[in-house]
């Protein structure tokens, strides 16, 4: 999968802003060339965090996943406790095409993906509508308060 794809399918769900910031743009350094979906059919970003994200490179204190090399890209999606617990992810984030837990936001539920190919396209894209769903879910909950 390609991080077009990806976006491409996860765009196709419905009501997503994603944010892609570049150099220069209002967004920290460390954030160019990353991209973060939010549920938000009103195209304003919501409060907290992103239900997924595509990461390009290596952030301070999470550099297990090895994204420093040339094409490198992991994507990282929140899910619910029961998926988190059921995906029985490994725990080297820097193994490709591999389900694994987030090496720094796995108490969270966040399961990654490096460079993810035919071993994972079919969970990621499973993954990444849970997430959709419940970000969704979130957001209708919240605007009916």
């Amino acid at each position: 999968m390609t991080i077009e794809e990806i976006t491409d399918y996860v765009t196709g769900l419905g009501g997503v802003l994603v944010l892609r910031p570049t150099e220069g743009s209002e967004a920290p350094e460390i954030s160019w060339g990353d991209t973060f979906f939010y549920y938000a059919p009103d195209g304003v970003v919501p409060a907290g965090q992103p239900f997924a994200t595509i990461v390009t490179k290596d952030y301070p204190g999470d550099e297990t996943s090895g994204l420093n090399r040339p094409g490198s890209f992991r994507v990282n999606i929140a899910v619910s406790k029961s998926t988190f617990a059921e995906a029985g992810a490994a725990t080297d984030a820097s193994i490709e095409d591999t389900l694994v837990a987030h090496p720094v936001y796995a108490a969270a539920n966040w399961l990654a993906v490096v460079n993810p190919a035919s071993a994972t396209e079919a969970p990621v894209r499973e993954l990444l509508r849970e997430a959709h769903d419940r970000a969704r879910t979130r957001s209708e909950r919240r605007a009916a308060e």
